[in-house]
């Protein structure tokens, strides 16, 4: 598997993700939203975005593991942010940089009204590509 990053020239250069990412692999993997659960599909720290953030990637690269994918293989995330400020970001990459470290896969970031159920303040999904 092979992933080629590119930052087009005439594109602002993201420090949080990359602009493309071509793929070429024999193996797609799709991860469902993962959300703050524990283990016991518990709700974790309730009203702290910084704890669900670590807890949501944490899931996402339990998922991965499950999957036989490595983070670094991932090439896009989609981040769903409850009531999102600019100011969650830092918050929200430093979770991120736990998981992915400098692998940079593509993202989309939205701010919503609301997740699955009462409490959930961000979710993550994923795709990567595999050998």
């Amino acid at each position: 598997m092979s992933l080629d990053i590119i930052q087009p020239e005439d594109l602002d250069r993201p420090e949080t993700y990359s602009h493309v990412i071509v793929a070429t692999g024999g193996r797609m993997v799709f991860l469902a939203g993962q959300m703050s659960d524990d283990r016991d599909g518990n709700l974790v720290a309730p009203g702290d975005l910084a704890a669900q953030a670590r807890q949501v990637f944490a899931n996402l690269g339990r998922a991965l593991t499950a999957a036989g994918a490595r983070p670094d293989q991932v090439t896009r995330i989609g981040i769903y942010v409850v009531d999102h400020q600019r100011e969650y970001l830092p918050v929200i990459e430093a979770a991120r940089v736990a998981l992915f470290g400098a692998h940079k896969p593509t993202d989309t970031l939205l701010g919503v009204q609301t997740l699955a159920a009462p409490g959930y303040l961000i979710e993550v999904d994923a795709i990567a590509i595999l050998d």
